[in-house]
């Protein structure tokens, strides 16, 4: 037994479930792992959150349930993740036993097949819904298969959804690509509701001269197939949030020099602190409120402008950042790698009709995979109130 759970108070009211997004009832689980009753405590986080084993993994624990622990007043919070862990691989790698519902004489097509669209077909499927599983990729998992790096999540675990889907009877199609492959009215006419879950792929630009520079490429092209870049020596990651982390922890094992560009400072950044404090234990160095303004290739050099930046306060009390003119500086670079955030193809939403539903990062940006789940959680209650079976 872990020894942190002999120190849990199994609170009442426990400020570590009600900082979840999923609401993960931490001390019933908890009460079950120090009674030795492990195959049930899996089972109570694998019903509530199906992707207890990878959130559990890649979940920022110092602004969750880690950081929100009453023994935080003592400096000695429960490391619950650890507890969690060990619970739901255990319980998603040699346990789960998942069966389809009675037939409901429904059935509903969930583009994309990360966390979202995962959580949405087990609990659509356990309810006798017919579930057809679509998505661009070749396999099931979406970002967690192509975009988080195997050092920060094992595989393993991703690919077991594949096989519990299948136990269901979901039906995935891979290499089918909506607006391409999958017409949205088409679909619709062979299914009685839609959930588009096809996640935030699309990535944003700096808006800068010189970005169309052939040694400048997103971080998540890069993420997806990472050995397929010639990244040269010194790499410049621009951005803070976790794909960003992601990007330079992957350069960096590459061997390269790695530098994060980012406009605010630490404080500042939306990537997990503990993913920022592991890349800087990994020798990542960090340029903080520094933003490149343009990308220039002279003869055998490709450089940045880079200015300096500051925060301000805005009469409204909210923080902005604003470049300082006449801060100009260069900074050299083999490969830059863009990570200032993605977004969705909202267009495939045009002329959606009736029963046309969305989750995860497609309906609310990029965010955290707890999030996602959630969001599955709320869209699968529409979607059977929609079709009767609520």
């Amino acid at each position: 037994m872990n020894p942190e759970a002999t120190r849990c108070l199994l609170c009442k009211n426990a400020r570590c479930t009600a900082a979840c997004p999923v609401g993960t009832d931490v001390p019933s689980a908890m009460k079950l792992y120090r009674e030795g009753k492990l195959s049930e405590a899996g089972k109570l986080l694998f019903e509530n959150n199906p992707m207890s084993a990878i959130t559990s993994c890649v979940c920022d624990w110092p602004r969750m349930c880690y950081g929100h622990c009453i023994l935080n007043a003592k400096n000695a919070p429960i490391k619950w993740y650890e507890i969690e862990q060990e619970l739901s691989r255990k319980y998603l790698l040699e346990e789960v036993s998942l069966a389809p519902g009675a037939p409901a004489g429904k059935s509903v097509a969930i583009i994309g097949a990360g966390p979202a669209g995962i959580c949405a077909a087990l609990w659509l499927a356990q309810k006798g819904v017919k579930v057809d599983l679509y998505d661009s990729f070749p396999e099931v998992g979406g970002v967690l298969k192509y975009g988080i790096p195997d050092f920060r999540l094992d595989k393993k675990l991703v690919d077991a959804y594949a096989g519990i889907l299948k136990g269901l009877g979901v039906a995935f199609h891979g290499g089918k690509t909506l607006g391409k492959d999958l017409i949205l009215a088409s679909v619709k006419d062979n299914h009685d509701a839609i959930l588009l879950a096809a996640g935030a792929w699309i990535a944003r630009e700096m808006r800068i001269p010189g970005e169309d520079n052939p040694h400048v490429v997103h971080a998540l092209d890069f993420l997806t197939e990472p050995d397929k870049f010639a990244l040269g020596h010194k790499v410049i990651v621009v951005g803070g949030g976790n794909v960003a982390m992601d990007a330079c922890r992957t350069a960096i094992r590459k061997g390269c020099d790695t530098t994060v560009v980012y406009r605010k400072t630490f404080e500042n950044m939306p990537a997990g602190s503990i993913e920022i404090r592991e890349a800087q234990e990994e020798g990542v160095k960090f340029d903080v409120f520094k933003v490149p303004v343009e990308v220039r290739t002279d003869g055998s050099r490709t450089y940045a402008i880079v200015r300096d930046c500051e925060n301000y306060t805005r009469e409204d009390g909210s923080l902005a950042t604003r470049i300082l003119d006449g801060t100009d500086a260069e900074m050299d670079f083999d490969t830059m790698i863009v990570a200032v955030s993605e977004s969705a193809d909202k267009s495939l939403m045009e002329g959606a009709p009736e029963g046309v539903f969305t989750a995860g990062d497609y309906a609310y940006g990029p965010k955290t995979v707890v999030a996602a789940v959630q969001s599955a959680k709320e869209v699968t209650a529409d979607i059977l109130s929609y079709l009767g079976l609520s």
